[in-house]
């Protein structure tokens, strides 16, 4: 059972390590958040960020290193220096915590909206067909595209991909969301309907890690803002502090 307490992190990363042959993408990185907690994470670009959100939901595998998703081990290193992921069952049923929306959408071309949002939930979660739809519709209304849900993802604008991206996250009732760079490959002029979305499910008290290059975002939306660099994290502090007196 997921434990309710709030005094267990919601996500605990420590000394996260990872190599892709001889570069060392990610050199010791830590991170704890607490439930409802915003954490932006920025840098330059190649500084792990990217890598870390992904080990963060086993969509990479660590070297070393110990994550838990609200209190249950995810993957550990034992005294042998091993990595230990849990059984594969645990696995998925602890990483479905995790929302994840991606730069470039991934949603599927060849399903429309609605189809888009309701796959998971019935295949993974075996809810029924109504259900799913009565979920994926109240989330297409939360993220203002209730008009679109007939429509193929081909027939809408940069935006409003990212925004039915979200609300298919959140078609499977995750614990944490994670985004990776969620507006770095929209126009500018769209940047911030999908920024408006973000903002609403933070107000909303959802646990979420952004990776992004949106400052303003991270200064006025974040509780915490992470910052890395090379592999490893040079600061971790709230946004007042990092960006007005910075160490």
């Amino acid at each position: 059972m997921p434990n309710m307490t709030s005094d267990v992190p919601m996500i605990e990363a420590r000394d996260i390590r990872k190599a892709f042959g001889a570069n060392q993408v990610l050199r010791g990185v830590s991170l704890q958040l607490r439930q409802g907690e915003v954490v932006a994470v920025i840098g330059p670009s190649g500084s792990g960020k990217s890598t870390f959100l992904r080990c963060l939901n086993h969509l990479e595998t660590i070297d070393s290193g110990h994550i838990a998703i609200e209190g249950e081990t995810l993957v550990t290193t034992d005294a042998q220096g091993r990595c230990v992921y849990a059984p594969d069952a645990e696995l998925r049923r602890i990483c479905r915590k995790t929302g994840m929306v991606f730069q470039h959408f991934n949603l599927f071309g060849h399903l429309t909206v609605l189809e888009n949002l309701i796959e998971a939930p019935m295949v993974v979660q075996g809810l029924s067909r109504e259900a799913a739809i009565a979920r994926a519709e109240r989330l297409l209304a939360k993220v203002g595209l209730s008009d679109k849900q007939g429509n193929y993802p081909a027939r809408l604008s940069g935006g409003q991909k990212q925004r039915v991206a979200i609300a298919r996250a959140l078609c499977m009732n995750p614990q944490i969301m994670l985004f990776d760079e969620p507006t770095s490959a929209l126009d500018p002029e769209i940047v911030g309907e999908v920024l408006e979305v973000m903002r609403k499910l933070a107000a909303d008290g959802m646990t979420m890690v952004v990776v992004t290059h949106e400052m303003a975002f991270a200064r006025t939306v974040s509780d915490r803002v992470v910052f890395m660099d090379k592999g490893v994290v040079l600061e971790d502090a709230a946004p007042a502090e990092l960006f007005g007196n910075p160490k």
